[in-house]
């Protein structure tokens, strides 16, 4: 895996859990050598992951809509930056540059971001994987949610278990990287 997507929150949360766990992720994805492609923000959960990352040798690409460009402050550092027109286009632009993808804390945008992915796989439009990087037991209601949707037949087992999950960076990346072979 040479790319790995990274959808999260533009703000650092409740918790100081959500910003070491993105903050763990970055420097993961730096040691691994794999580049943080992500939305381009140079604060909250987004500033962090990518500060992480660039700050212990990694390359971040960052993907950000003109509209929001100044709004999320688009990071300065970059390894390359992509302005795009719509938030459509940031989406599309990220999962043709990413081999994988991990949905740290975030908004309804992180969760619009995540299961876009997923449905995608879902109707076999992608076979890239991705998971859910549940820090501070954040995506757990998400888990229920899709253990219930499985319960009451509307989410084929086959697809519930394309969302890897796990709440340690490290251990979320070798799920991806062995389910990407």
């Amino acid at each position: 895996m040479e790319r790995l997507a990274v959808f999260c929150g533009s703000s650092e949360g409740a918790s100081d859990k959500y910003k070491q766990g993105a903050v763990q992720l970055g420097k993961a994805l730096a040691k691994k050598g794999i580049t943080l492609v992500y939305g381009g923000s140079s604060v909250g959960l987004m500033g962090a992951v990518a500060n992480a990352s660039l700050e212990n040798g990694g390359q971040a690409i960052g993907v950000i809509p003109e509209m929001l460009k100044d709004r999320e402050l688009a990071h300065p550092d970059l390894t390359e930056l992509y302005i795009v027109q719509s938030m459509q286009e940031r989406k599309a632009k990220m999962t043709e540059l990413a081999d994988g993808f991990i949905a740290l804390p975030g908004g309804p945008g992180t969760l619009e971001e995540f299961m876009e992915i997923f449905t995608s796989a879902q109707l076999g439009i992608h076979d890239k994987p991705f998971g859910l990087l549940n820090t501070n037991h954040y995506y757990d209601p998400l888990i229920s949610l899709f253990n219930h949707m499985a319960d009451q037949q509307f989410l084929g087992e086959t697809y519930r278990s394309l969302a890897l999950v796990d709440a340690s960076p490290e251990s979320l990346i070798i799920k991806l990287s062995a389910a990407n072979c």
